[in-house]
């Protein structure tokens, strides 16, 4: 099959590509190389991909051809008020409408890559069917416009859409804006990591391949909306410890209070992706975090 990736130089993008290709499929990516972080580890995580370079909120966007499209291009990162704001409208809201009116003209499936982010302060453990999200970041506020979109077009135009909502993703190639990227090259360097919040602030992390092969199963055979969160929930505190652990020295911490938008606690009902599409997180949080210090110790000691 052929499908198109936007975003495909980013972290998730990278290995959703890779194992596309490594399936047997034909992959075209898409990608801005946009500078919210270093454009040269995007560039490392395209290398042997074919990525063409397209600003999806104003170049054109033709999808004939293609028997899918998974559309995860976006501006990310919870601290998204203030000044920035109008990237997210932008890299988010405005692409991924353009990107929709393309498929829906094109006829083309998508699998669009929402965020955790839309549920905001959930005080229990989300379902997709939960219809009334309370995002707390202008961030988590424009994945959830993103998904009205699409169920707009869906509904006017017909737009064959599958929306994933990822519950914060880890492994080799992390953003090095994320949390275990930072804490895993501050142990590697002997460097200091700020920690905002109490670090009791918990997670389901959901370790980068798990993701993959959740987004593959929503584009053969997916419908709706699905979670996709990894099975064990741990805080802060607990992963700094494990990293800890993993790699044998202590992490130099720096506390700071909590940053505005950012959640207590993610934890994802996972059941209707379970139940539909048989899709089960592999990779344990230890096993996952284990792989991630291979890859940021490995980084440092090429540098």
């Amino acid at each position: 099959m052929r499908f198109a990736v936007t975003g495909a130089a980013g972290f998730i993008g990278s290995h959703l590509s890779g194992a596309l290709v490594a399936a047997g499929h034909d992959v075209v990516g898409i990608d801005c190389f946009t500078d919210y972080y270093d454009p040269a580890l995007k560039e490392e995580n395209a290398r042997g991909l074919d990525v063409r370079r397209l600003d999806l909120a104003e170049d054109p966007i033709e999808l004939a051809g293609f028997d899918g499209v998974f559309h995860l291009a976006a501006q990310p990162g919870v601290r998204s008020f203030g000044d920035v704001f109008p990237l997210y409208l932008r890299r988010n809201v405005l692409a991924s409408q353009r990107l929709f009116e393309a498929a829906a003209r094109d006829g083309v499936r998508v699998v669009f890559a929402s965020s955790s982010s839309v549920y905001g302060a959930a005080e229990r453990y989300p379902t997709p069917e939960d219809t009334v999200p309370h995002p707390l970041s202008p961030y988590g506020i424009t994945k959830l416009a993103c998904e009205h979109l699409a169920d707009a077009y869906r509904r006017q135009f017909g737009l064959d859409v599958v929306v994933l909502r990822y519950f914060n993703a880890f492994g080799p190639r992390q953003r090095p804006d994320m949390a275990f990227t930072r804490i895993a090259l501050a142990l590697a360097e002997g460097g200091t990591f700020e920690l905002y919040g109490d670090g009791d602030q918990s997670r389901s992390w959901t370790y980068v391949s798990d993701i993959v092969d959740g987004t593959i199963l929503a584009m053969l055979g997916g419908s709706g909306t699905y979670n996709v969160g990894g099975a064990h929930e741990a805080s802060m505190n607990e992963s700094i410890a494990l990293l800890e652990e993993i790699a044998g020295r202590t992490l130099g911490l720096r506390r700071h209070p909590a940053v505005a938008g950012d959640q207590r606690r993610t934890r994802a009902d996972t059941t209707r992706i379970r139940g539909e599409l048989g899709w089960q997180p592999l990779v344990g949080l230890e096993d996952g975090l284990a792989r991630q210090w291979a890859w940021a110790s490995a980084r440092v000691g090429a540098a």
